[in-house]
Parts: structure tokens; C-alpha cells; sequence
């Protein structure tokens, strides 16, 4: 299966990061917009939902893993024209956090078997506009 793996490295504790990347307010705010609906218990569903140029946009799936300030792991359907809403058609995204020398090595992966998915490896996002890029600038500024 296709796994694309980002990893950022970001000057903060691995509870400043859990904390922007399980609390819907600061997750709106890196992550272009997006409302995040969810409870985050295991089993339970995940919504992410954005509006673009007056239409809607929803993802959702359901919380596979939770390891408080180390992983959070959910599967997540993303609709496009043809692609049914079937379990093989998610996608999984994990986010492993590791402290390191005072601050928090973020590992994505997401797991991708959907038609189309290639593999990709980025060591880090620094680029200020990226998904990650404006996650690290979040977090390092509060």
C-alpha cells in the first residue's frame, strides 16, 4: 500500500503539539479552515468539513487509535466523482509524536490504497504555507 511520511520537527513539547492537533480551534487554523467534529474515542467518527468558493467540502471516517501526546491514527474517506464510499477507498492518517531534545519529532503517514495513491517521503514542510509549515508556526508561537 502507498504511505506518503512527512516529518516536522517542532520546537515545543509533545503536549503543545497534541494539543493543536486534537483541539478543533487551533486545527481550524492550520489546517485551512477545516471544522474538525469529533470525540476522539476510539471507534468513534472524525469530520473534517471546509467551504470553498460557497460549496462544502466533508471528509469523515473513524478514530482507529489514540495514545495520548503519541499517536492518534483514523481512517478518512475523501469524496471525488466516481470513488464509492467503501472501506477501500480510505485512507489512514497516523500522526506520531516523539519528544527529542526539548522539542517534538511529528511523523505523518498516511496509508493510502486508493486508485491513483503514490508514495512520497518528505523529511520536513518549512515552507510557511504548507499544512505542516503553518502547524509548526502555531504551535512555536503560543
Amino acid at each position: 500500500m502507498p504511505t506518503n511520511i512527512s516529518r516536522i520537527r517542532i520546537n515545543a513539547s509533545t503536549e503543545k503539539v497534541w494539543e493543536a492537533l486534537t483541539d478543533p480551534e487551533q486545527v481550524k487554523q492550520w489546517q485551512y479552515g477545516s471544522i474538525l467534529l469529533t470525540d476522539w474515542q476510539e471507534g468513534g467518527e472524525i469530520r473534517f468539513r471546509n467551504e470553498w468558493e460557497g460549496q462544502v467540502f466533508e471528509q469523515w471516517g473513524k478514530v482507529l487509535e489514540i495514545i495520548p501526546h503519541e499517536l492518534i491514527r483514523y481512517s478518512l474517506f475523501a469524496p471525488r466523482p466516481g470513488l464509492e464510499d467503501k472501506p477501500e477507498n480510505y485512507f489512514i492518517m497516523s500522526y506520531i509524536l516523539s519528544e527529542e531534545g526539548g522539542s517534538t519529532l511529528l511523523r505523518i503517514e498516511q496509508e493510502d490504497n486508493r486508485p491513483g495513491a503514490t508514495q512520497e517521503v518528505r523529511e520536513s514542510e518549512e515552507d510557511e504555507q504548507s499544512v505542516l509549515g503553518m502547524l509548526k508556526k502555531l504551535v512555536e508561537a503560543t
